[in-house]
């Protein structure tokens, strides 16, 4: 009679007709019989005094009782068939269970005050005439106030028929209260583990991030210093027999472009080494939130250590705008004509944004010894207000100058967009009407201080 049904869902639970669990038939199969022995007994008192056959009064006492045994699937009629019989003195315990079973249910209020009331009317009315005809067989005479007989069967009546129905409308409201705090605590779930379905997707795209922007640098500073190996080492090979002294000089810029190349490979592979801070592992916790909400923290954990590796080695110490000059002279030194062109005063950029510019500047001029071996190359740097603007324009090859040879992996145009676009700023890239090439690109200066 107290479950609160907060098992009707619980797993492996098995039903039975309309019983949660079997459980519940049993008990309820108890009352019923309990019920039937007591209506039994009732009935047959009934009968000697209806003067019918005391069986056909045993046999209506077994049915009227096993009632109760359909008690939660309808508890409207237990109640209806209790206040049918009580003029027959029938059914003290069904006309209890009826009324807490009622008042426990999903039955609305109405339904209940009213079945409640015809009850208590029921039990109020018979109980003063049993207690009138009581009074008036003794034989002592005794006459009791008018008001004696109404007021006894009053809190008789409150007595039997109060407590079950203030128990039964307990149960209910502990027993939604239950359910609502379960569907709360399963959306709760749901939520945290949307959230740490989130936080692994961005532990993810913080860690493909990470993968593309050193696949840049990689890309950025293999690109550029092998390429200037290969056209110095073409060089040394064609003037190593006719003048040892170029050659030995060719050699020694291949030597200083191979340690520069391996000192910025270092310095990256150094930002891959460095472990992020390790999260504290978790007490064991034996509730499933608890368990999603630390998936949901060591997933955000890992994102954040993911964006502070991705922001360390972004921000860190890297060739600026100061080095354009040593970048137009090594390909100088590699046999192109490059002319430098600064407009406006320089000044301080953050690192982010005068490292993109030489990036994107060192890619297009690796671009020309690539594809365009002896050309002219005329690099372009402006220092606006709020942005900075370079561009990288080289003529048509030269045709007494052999090509190398040096491999394209087609990714140098999409890396320096990526760059740029990703700093706010405009790149756009394309052939001349001259038969050349134009990178160019506009980078905002407070974008890249945020």
């Amino acid at each position: 009679m107290t479950a609160t049904g907060a098992d009707r869902d619980a797993p492996g639970a098995r039903g039975w007709w309309w019983w949660a669990r079997r459980r519940s038939a049993v008990f309820d199969g108890a009352l019923a019989l309990v019920s039937a022995v007591e209506c039994a007994a009732e009935g047959v008192a009934f009968a000697g005094r209806a003067g019918v056959p005391e069986g056909a009064g045993a046999l209506l006492g077994l049915l009227v009782g096993s009632v109760l045994l359909v008690r939660r699937r309808w508890p409207i009629a237990v109640v209806l068939v209790s206040v049918a019989v009580a003029p027959a003195e029938m059914g003290f315990l069904m006309g209890i269970v009826g009324l807490y079973t009622l008042a426990a249910s999903e039955v609305p209020r109405r339904y209940t005050a009213v079945l409640a009331g015809m009850a208590t009317v029921a039990v109020f009315v018979v109980t003063a005439v049993e207690m009138r005809r009581d009074i008036s067989a003794q034989a002592d005479g005794f006459d009791p106030n008018v008001w004696y007989v109404p007021v006894m069967a009053l809190f008789m009546t409150l007595g039997l028929n109060a407590p079950p129905v203030l128990f039964g409308l307990y149960i209910g409201a502990r027993r939604r209260l239950m359910e609502s705090l379960r569907e709360r605590a399963d959306s709760l779930e749901q939520e945290l583990s949307l959230l740490a379905d989130r936080a692994e997707q961005r532990a993810q795209w913080a860690r493909q991030e990470e993968r593309r922007r050193i696949a840049r640098e990689m890309h950025d500073v293999v690109a550029h210093r092998v390429s200037l190996m290969v056209v110095h080492a073409a060089a040394l090979q064609a003037v190593a027999l006719k003048d040892p002294q170029k050659a030995v000089k060719n050699a020694a810029l291949v030597g200083d472009m191979g340690r520069q190349a391996l000192t910025e490979l270092r310095e990256m592979l150094g930002v891959l080494r460095e472990e992020p801070a390790a999260v504290s592992p978790a007490a064991p916790a034996a509730v499933p939130l608890a368990a999603v909400g630390r998936a949901a923290a060591a997933a955000a954990a890992q994102a954040a250590a993911s964006g502070e590796a991705a922001g360390g080695a972004g921000t860190g110490d890297g060739p600026g705008l100061g080095a354009l000059e040593d970048l137009c002279e090594q390909s100088r030194l590699a046999g192109a004509a490059v002319e430098l062109a600064v407009l406006g005063e320089a000044r301080p950029y953050p690192p982010e944004v005068g490292r993109t510019a030489y990036r994107v500047v060192q890619e297009a001029l690796t671009n020309v010894h690539k594809h365009a071996p002896g050309a002219a190359v005329v690099v372009r740097l402006a220092h606006r207000e709020a942005e900075v603007a370079m561009q990288v324009e080289n003529g048509p090859s030269d045709a007494g100058v052999a090509d190398v040879g040096l491999p394209s992996g087609g990714n140098g145009l999409v890396g320096m967009k990526e760059r740029v676009v990703r700093l706010g700023g405009v790149f756009v890239s394309g052939p001349t009407d001259a038969g050349g090439f134009r990178v160019s690109a506009v980078i905002p200066v407070g974008t890249g201080g945020s």
